[in-house]
């Protein structure tokens, strides 16, 4: 069980866990022994996350998030399969507390009597200088 706050807690069942070969350093290690780990939340069908929280992990997720609703992540950082399991594990609650956090409403403001006093006068100002661009009349 994978705790993310007091309330929320991933089971098991929900994550499935594939080593696979990585690539970069390792020594004539890396064609042999599979270190990166490939982390498969199966976020969609989790009873513990609230619909809201689904959406806003959906969006944080990119690319990661499957048709199938799950959230695949991968590491290959370190040589030690240990240590990459657990800074998957380490991903995923921080990207599931992110995306526990509901965010701010924007509230629309108003532009002051000022701003739009200097606007028009502004506008005029250019108006202006355009009308002086004309065509001289040589009579005149």
């Amino acid at each position: 069980m994978l705790q993310i706050t007091d309330d929320i807690a991933i089971e098991d069942w929900e994550l499935t866990e594939q080593f696979i070969r990585a690539s970069g350093p390792g020594g004539q290690n890396v064609n042999k022994v599979s270190t990166a780990v490939e982390l498969r939340y199966e976020a969609e069908r989790s009873p513990n996350l609230p619909a809201s929280v689904k959406n806003r992990l959906r969006k944080l997720a990119g690319r990661r998030w499957t048709n199938e609703g799950a959230l695949i992540l991968q590491v290959d950082e370190t040589r030690s399969q240990a240590r990459n399991r657990e800074i998957a594990r380490q991903r995923l609650v921080e990207l599931i507390r992110k995306a526990l956090i509901k965010p701010k409403r924007r509230i629309p403001t108003r532009p002051t009597l000022g701003s739009k006093k200097r606007r028009l006068a502004s506008k005029k100002a250019r108006g202006e200088v355009k009308s002086l661009r004309g065509k001289v009349d040589p009579d005149s």
